[in-house]
């Protein structure tokens, strides 16, 4: 049967093997070895060099590794998938294959912690420079924009302020002037979203959350749609004349990654290629809790508001729904008197546990601006609207009645 004919869930359950496996195994084996044996010294050079698909080496290419990243491709319709040993080192390798010493990036402060830092203070270190602008002003970012613009970067939902960008306006603004856009999917898995659809070139996604299956392992995606003409990177326009939409892959792929050496191990590759396999079924269950608890806090009266973008009441919700559909991903946000009752609320907690990460099984909380903002100074976290009094719910699998009754109990 043609595997593009089948459903989101067949096409990740019957992508097949790049190879027969000996024994005949459902799963894909985890190949864990460094190297691969080669019958000829001819052999061993055209893979070196690129002629050949054979492996070489486990940190350019792995069988188990390459089966998951088959699967993520057959799902997206992507051109290219690399799958690297976290959701930062996706973020990594994204960005230095297109940025280079007097580049600019354009994108919004009302960025996960780690993220903001990296553009802020690793790749100011390396002369280039980060634009922050508000990305939901089409004509603040088309302002911010000039001629060493490698990447327009954005959340498609930003953690934790919940804001949400007009994607095909910024698809038009970044189509109309050259400029790719870069998007982190994280909050929104496959299943509910279809980034080629939307513009974005370069898709980058935390496979530690959602994916993984419950926060088995860490890993990290870089999804290449092959829909940007890479002749007007400053970056890459040398390599799009030879390799054309494939240019930044070729990039990615033969230097940045290879140097930088993050690649996903096999094991991950395993236990992700299973999380990929009830993907679907989970991110049903737990967005389905997700917006029932956030619409029965948004009633309890030591509870100053509630952020999901998926309440009717929500400024962003229109433009949510056209983009994510109903339920916008599996975390919201809540607001309490003061950062000392979000301690109180917190310490108080029975079955929520205290911890970060997101789309675990079990649902947890965490207090943002004293954890993931810690470190950033407070003048800092103003300018990000990460605001002591809020509490990060991330939602998991278990049922409503049980995490609405915790909730209640440490808000006493």
């Amino acid at each position: 049967m043609d595997n593009h004919k089948l459903s989101f869930n067949g096409q990740i359950l019957h992508t097949p093997y790049p190879f027969s496996d000996a024994y005949n195994s459902l799963s894909m084996p985890v190949y864990l070895t460094a190297a691969y044996e080669f019958d000829t010294a001819e052999e061993m050079e055209a893979a070196f060099i690129g002629k050949s698909a054979n492996h070489t080496y486990s940190r350019i290419t792995n069988p188990t590794v390459q089966y998951f990243e088959n699967r993520v491709q057959n799902i997206t319709g992507a051109l290219s998938v690399t799958a690297l040993n976290s959701g930062m080192a996706a973020i990594s390798n994204a960005i230095i294959t297109l940025a280079q010493t007097g580049s600019n990036i354009v994108t919004s402060r009302h960025l996960f912690g780690n993220t903001y830092s990296f553009f802020a203070n690793t790749m100011a270190s390396f002369g280039v420079e980060t634009r922050f602008c508000d990305l939901t002003n089409p004509y603040e970012v088309e302002a911010h924009i000039d001629a060493n613009t490698c990447a327009i970067f954005l959340e498609i939902i930003t953690n934790p302020q919940l804001e949400v960008a007009d994607l095909k306006a910024l698809s038009a603004i970044a189509k109309q002037i050259g400029v790719p856009i870069v998007a982190d999917t994280t909050i929104i898995p496959f299943c509910a979203f279809k980034a080629k659809d939307w513009g974005i070139n370069i898709e980058i996604v935390s496979s530690t959350k959602y994916i993984s299956g419950g926060a088995t392992s860490l890993g990290g995606l870089i999804i290449d749609y092959g829909n940007f003409n890479w002749l007007s990177s400053p970056k890459l326009h040398t390599l799009a004349k030879e390799f054309g939409p494939a240019a930044y892959t070729v990039k990615l792929r033969k230097e940045i990654h290879r140097n930088l050496g993050a690649y996903m191990t096999p094991q991950v590759a395993y236990m992700q290629n299973l999380g990929l396999e009830t993907l679907s079924i989970r991110y049903e269950r737990s967005t389905k809790t997700c917006q029932q608890l956030s619409e029965r806090l948004v009633k309890v009266p030591k509870v100053e508001s509630v952020n999901y973008t998926g309440l009717p009441f929500n400024s962003f919700h229109a433009l949510s729904n056209s983009q994510f559909g109903e339920r916008p991903g599996a975390m919201f946000t809540f607001n309490l008197a003061s950062r000392e009752a979000c301690f109180s609320f917190l310490n108080k907690l029975k079955l929520i546990k205290r911890a970060t990460n997101l789309f675990d099984n079990k649902t947890l909380a965490i207090h943002p601006a004293s954890t993931i903002f810690g470190n950033f100074t407070e003048a800092v976290r103003r300018d990000m609207h990460v605001s002591d009094k809020t509490i990060r719910i991330s939602v998991g699998l278990e049922e409503v009645e049980d995490l609405f009754r915790d909730i209640n109990q440490a808000l006493l």
